[in-house]
């Protein structure tokens, strides 16, 4: 199979202008990561991301859509105590980057309080996350997603799995330790490799049961221990749908909230135009076929899944705009058209 770096992983991703404003970003962020004390002091001056039960505060956006809610320490502090909560329920934020003026960027989640004042009060509402996808600016996506995998981790991984006892938090958010077994905890997420599949003249799609009605995406699968990402295409294709490769090619990679925080590694696949012949294994898929690049187009177009009273029940449409799904099929439909 063939593997090459294309599309977002080109050299020169950084750019090498910005290199020296990336370096020292990036050297703070490390540093309010080891001393407690900076990032205590960086909470009073940094810039905040709300949520609720992880759904993200928006604001409906002048151009249209929405966009995510940034607020300073003083903003945040002025709504717990409007509700009468105590401020030192900003020291729960997690650290999860920092602006080129050396701003630090936060997350807290406020799940305990009441969503309903919260909302007034900012001006804002709470939507759960895959939703939000649709309708968010693309600039506020990766801060919105990051944050969102960061707060369920901390929210899911309270003990040790060593001891059974409590873990504790640094003050930035970036491990849990144990106190009991001596274990430290950091952040991970878990490989998994999404492959639009292509005879040459159609693309394959598939669904799941518990996608929304309509909807269909690229094949995807979990890396299994041991396996390279070759590997792993190769043996998720033949297991989902029966197809055996002709060729591979990567594309890109993509940290994607779901399930509990995945890095998608995506790629362009080929069969031959003889072997396309899909026979679909276990429970998994519910539907997989092969769709022209006129379909693509309007799929792509659509944008979402028809409003109420818009088309019918087997209209077709595809994950939104920043999903690395949606990606592969705009790289794939270019393809096509440029042919």
């Amino acid at each position: 199979m063939r593997w090459s770096l294309q599309g977002p992983l080109r050299i020169g991703l950084l750019g090498t202008r910005h290199c020296s404003s990336y370096v020292s970003r990036v050297r703070y962020l490390q540093h309010l990561k080891e001393d407690e004390g900076a990032c205590r002091g960086a909470l009073q001056a940094g810039s905040f991301l709300l949520f609720h039960k992880l759904a993200p505060l928006l604001q409906k956006a002048e151009a249209g859509g929405y966009r995510a809610v940034r607020l300073s320490a003083a903003d945040v502090k002025g709504l717990l105590g409007k509700l009468g909560k105590d401020e030192h329920l900003l020291e729960e934020s997690v650290l999860i980057g920092c602006l080129e003026s050396q701003v630090a960027q936060f997350s807290l989640d406020v799940g305990r309080l009441e969503q309903g004042p919260l909302e007034q009060l900012s001006r804002g509402v709470f939507l759960e996350l895959r939703k939000a996808l649709f309708v968010l600016r693309g600039q506020d996506v990766p801060a919105v997603t990051r944050s969102q995998a960061l707060l369920r981790w901390h929210q899911t991984h309270g003990y040790c799995s060593a001891s059974g006892q409590p873990t504790e938090r640094n003050q930035a958010g970036s491990q849990r330790t144990c106190q009991a077994s001596g274990a430290t905890y950091y952040p991970q997420m878990a490989p998994v490799v999404i492959t639009l599949l292509s005879d040459g003249a159609r693309c394959l799609l598939a669904r799941q049961a518990s996608f929304p009605r309509g909807m269909y995406s690229a094949l995807a699968g979990f890396c299994d221990m041991g396996e390279t990402v070759e590997e792993t295409v190769r043996r998720e294709v033949a297991e989902e749908v029966g197809l055996e490769l002709q060729s591979l090619r990567f594309s890109g990679s993509q940290h994607w909230p779901f399930p509990h925080s995945s890095l998608m590694l995506a790629c362009h696949a080929t069969v031959s135009p003889e072997n396309t012949q899909v026979s679909l294994s276990g429970a998994e898929l519910e539907d997989a076929r092969w769709f022209g690049a006129e379909e693509v187009q309007e799929a792509l177009c659509r944008g979402g899944p028809p409003r109420r009273g818009e088309g019918g029940a087997t209209t077709v449409w595809v994950p939104p705009p920043y999903a690395i799904a949606n990606q592969l099929l705009q790289e794939w439909a270019n393809g096509q058209l440029s042919s």
